[in-house]
């Protein structure tokens, strides 16, 4: 056997094995991942209490910000997401991964969806780290990758050419060797564009940090804005007038996300989706001295650097925040996809393995 033969049935080798192994660690992840493509639409199904209620007024919403923070289940909690027209109640995610809810009205407590037994919570669990926290989080990171190599080794090695693909692409019906590798070709061929945006913007989920560093390096970016230091509050936040400020600052914007200072001396965040963003709870902040209650500094995410715009892009476009329905029926799709490569694939090589001595492979 030649050099490049030789490589080619290692190449053979390795797609087949990584696909039927790491293959079905990525396919449940991808399933999972199209089941959180249509979370908020499931939680408001499951979870009328929290969405069959009035949005109350800014105000209104202020003060009760300030009253769940003084009940024993407001203890320690760092970043509360802000009351909207589709979920009207303050969330908070506890360590563990716990979801609180307060009323938006009154910040009485309402409820907690617990990591370890609601649905949807363990399906973002698995999605997002493999229900491993860190070292799942590591793991999801090699698998995508190994997904990606499985892709375009996949076309290198099944790429007949360009007079020859309508024929090499067309279903068989039988034998059953055929069958199963013509389908698994036409449907990797066809959905290879959508899977490498889908796996490959995850891929980047699981190592944000690196991927934000390098593309603001890439591109030269200018160092990001930092939160300046300020006064350590030693009695109760004015939240009305914390809102009030944020308001006159940011008269377009979506309040989304308050974050509380981890420490003294550092000033309250409040994330905010300007007009034009992605992300949906957006990637711009505003910083608020929380002992006088005015904004010392902000960061509109719109007047970013072209390799910080790029990776706050990935984000939306992996979740379909972006696209309206048709990407997301789009994106639902793809991530039906590698769970439809695998069966076949796994079809494939068994019809193979059964298929009598002498006899051609597909």
């Amino acid at each position: 056997m030649t050099g490049p033969r030789r490589a080619r049935s290692l190449l053979k080798t390795i797609h087949l094995w990584i696909g039927l192994s790491l293959g079905v660690v990525l396919s449940l992840v991808t399933l999972a991942g199209a089941t959180l493509l249509w979370e908020d639409p499931i939680v408001e199904a499951t979870h009328h209490e929290l969405v069959d209620r009035p949005l109350p007024p800014p105000a209104q919403q202020a003060t009760a910000l300030g009253r769940l923070l003084a009940l024993p289940q407001g203890q320690g909690l760092r970043g509360i997401s802000l009351p909207s027209d589709d979920m009207p109640v303050f969330e908070a995610t506890a360590r563990g991964g716990d979801k609180l809810y307060f009323d938006a009205g009154t910040g009485q407590y309402l409820e907690t969806r617990h990591a370890s037994s609601d649905f949807m919570l363990l399906v973002m669990g698995w999605h997002t780290k493999l229900l491993s926290g860190e070292v799942g989080e590591t793991i999801l990171g090699i698998v995508a990758i190994a997904g990606l190599v499985m892709l375009i080794s996949g076309t290198w090695l099944y790429w007949p050419g360009r007079r020859r693909v309508i024929s090499h692409l067309k279903p068989h019906a039988r034998p059953p060797i055929l069958r199963w590798a013509s389908w698994h070709r036409m449907v990797g061929f066809s959905a290879l564009p959508l899977l490498l945006v889908m796996i490959g913007t995850g891929t980047t989920m699981a190592y944000r940090g690196a991927v934000r560093n390098g593309l603001v390096a890439v591109f030269h970016d200018a160092k990001p804005t930092k939160p300046p230091a300020v006064g350590t509050a030693t009695g109760p936040i004015n939240w009305p007038a914390v809102f009030t400020a944020a308001r006159a600052a940011a008269p377009e914007a979506e309040f989304s996300r308050v974050m509380l200072p981890n420490k003294p001396g550092m000033p309250i965040t409040l994330r905010i989706r300007q007009p034009g963003e992605w992300h949906p709870e957006g990637r711009s902040s505003l910083w608020i001295d929380p002992v006088t209650a005015q904004v010392v500094a902000s960061d509109d995410a719109r007047n970013a650097g072209q390799g910080a715009r790029i990776n706050n892009a990935l984000y939306p476009i992996h979740t379909a925040a972006v696209g309206g329905m048709a990407w997301r029926i789009v994106a639902t799709l793809t991530g039906l996809m590698p769970s439809f490569l695998l069966v076949t694939g796994f079809l494939f090589w068994r019809a193979r393995r059964r298929r009598p001595p002498g006899r051609k492979p597909a």
